[in-house]
């Protein structure tokens, strides 16, 4: 990821813990942040406070507090304050082989222009753009990454695909934690357990988990 172009007096910049290829930041700045530059990843966030304006696609964005900022791999921008008061923002950075994955092989998602108001975005990012101190643990982040990609989907228009829920399987990976919820359960050692990868099992947990077993 490029680093700013000028840090000013003020200017600052909070990273999360890189956890199964994602990475988070937090970040204030005031006036110019970022030369044009790409990502190799999705640059997913939210404006906290102030403007933040920026370059994508032939056009210039503004982005205002709560809204939803989505950058697809690959596409030059730049960033900088719409306004002298600076601004305030958090974004994470996804592997386009991620949400693909969750997919299962669609094209990836792409939202013209890089700005939403779109309130299924604003809800399935919520607990992936929480403050950097408060970061997932890799079951939780696998979840929320899972609901995200479907959400871009279906943001972006394309066919649903959501697999039906496995109640077996999210039973078997309940019951797997509940034998040894006093140790660390991986998302390697759910996957043995039940059969199912990272993400159908995300899937399968939202599909039964207001049933009566829970």
């Amino acid at each position: 990821m490029q680093e700013p172009s000028t840090k000013k007096r003020h200017d600052w910049v909070r990273r999360a813990e890189l956890i199964d290829g994602v990475e988070g930041i937090e970040a204030w700045f005031h006036g110019n942040a970022y030369s044009v530059h790409r990502h190799d990843t999705y640059a997913i966030g939210r404006t906290l406070a102030g403007v933040q304006r920026f370059n994508y696609r032939r056009s210039q964005q503004n982005s205002l507090p709560g809204n939803t900022i989505v950058l697809h791999p690959d596409e030059a921008h730049d960033g900088q304050a719409g306004g002298d008061g600076g601004f305030q923002y958090r974004m994470i950075y996804v592997q386009p082989s991620l949400i693909q994955d969750v997919l299962g092989g669609q094209a990836l998602p792409f939202l013209e222009g890089g700005v939403t108001t779109d309130r299924r975005l604003a809800a399935a990012t919520a607990s992936l753009l929480q403050p950097v101190s408060d970061a997932l643990d890799s079951l939780e982040q696998s979840e929320a990454l899972s609901e995200l990609a479907h959400v871009l989907a279906a943001a972006a228009g394309l066919p649903a695909r959501r697999p039906k829920g496995d109640f077996v399987a999210a039973r078997r990976a309940r019951e797997y934690m509940h034998a040894d919820f006093e140790r660390a359960i991986t998302l390697e050692q759910l996957e043995t357990a039940t059969g199912r990868d990272r993400w159908s099992l995300s899937h399968d947990e939202r599909s039964v988990e207001n049933d009566q077993w829970i």
